[in-house]
C-alpha cells in the first residue's frame, strides 16, 4: 500500500485518472446527478481536496467522467465495427454481436448511464447519439438508412430491456426481430 501512496504523490496524472475512474464508476452506479466530490474522493481513496485540486467544479469532474465513459463506448463501437466487417451485416451476425455485448454488464450499464445523462444534459446528448449514429452507419450501406435506423432503435430497446430484466433476450429472438426489420417488404411477402 505505501507504494500506491508514493506513486500517487509522484504521478499527478495517475491520481487524476483514479479520480475520473471513480467518478465514472459512480455515474454508472448512482447517476450523473448524484455524484459529489466527497463520494468520488471516497471511491478513489483520495483526500477530498484532491478532487477539487484536479477539478475546480463538480461539472468539470462530471464532464471528465462522462468523457471517459464515452471513450469506453467508442472503443466498443470500434470492436463492433471490426466484427461487423468480419461477419457481415446480417441479422444473425448482428444478433450474435448484440447478445455477446449483453454479457458485459458493466458495459451495458455504462452505455445506459451515458444515455440517461443525455436525456437531461444537452452537453452529453451528442455523445449518446454517437452510438446510434455509428450503428446506422455500418448497417445502412447494406440495408438502407431507414431500416438501419429502425434496427438501431430496436438495438437500443434490447439494451434497455437488459437493464430492467434479469435475463437478456434470447439471441434467436433478437435475430428474428432484426430479420423482420432489415428484410425488404417484397422479400417478406414472397416468403410468406
Amino acid at each position: 500500500m505505501p507504494d500506491a501512496a508514493v506513486r500517487r504523490r509522484r504521478d499527478p496524472e495517475a491520481r487524476r485518472r483514479e479520480i475520473v475512474t471513480a467518478a465514472s464508476e459512480l455515474i454508472v452506479e448512482i447517476g450523473v446527478d448524484a455524484i459529489t466530490h466527497r463520494k468520488v474522493a471516497a471511491r478513489a481513496g483520495v483526500p477530498l481536496g484532491a478532487t477539487t485540486q484536479y477539478f475546480a467544479t463538480l461539472d468539470d469532474l462530471r464532464d471528465a467522467a462522462l468523457r471517459a465513459l464515452a471513450d469506453e463506448v467508442e472503443a466498443r463501437i470500434e470492436i463492433t465495427r471490426q466484427a461487423v466487417i468480419a461477419d457481415g451485416v446480417t441479422p444473425a451476425g448482428l444478433a450474435r454481436l448484440i447478445h455477446r455485448s449483453l454479457e458485459d454488464a458493466s458495459a451495458v450499464q455504462a452505455d445506459r448511464a451515458v444515455v440517461t445523462a443525455a436525456v437531461h444534459d444537452p452537453r452529453v446528448r451528442e455523445l449518446a447519439r454517437h452510438w446510434s449514429d455509428e450503428v446506422v452507419a455500418f448497417i445502412a450501406p447494406v440495408h438502407g438508412t431507414d431500416r438501419a435506423r429502425a434496427a438501431a432503435v430496436f438495438i437500443d430497446g434490447v439494451l434497455w430491456h437488459a437493464q430492467i430484466h434479469d435475463e437478456p433476450l434470447d439471441e434467436g429472438l433478437i435475430r428474428d426481430a432484426l430479420a423482420g426489420i432489415l428484410t425488404p417488404d417484397s422479400a417478406a411477402t414472397a416468403s410468406a
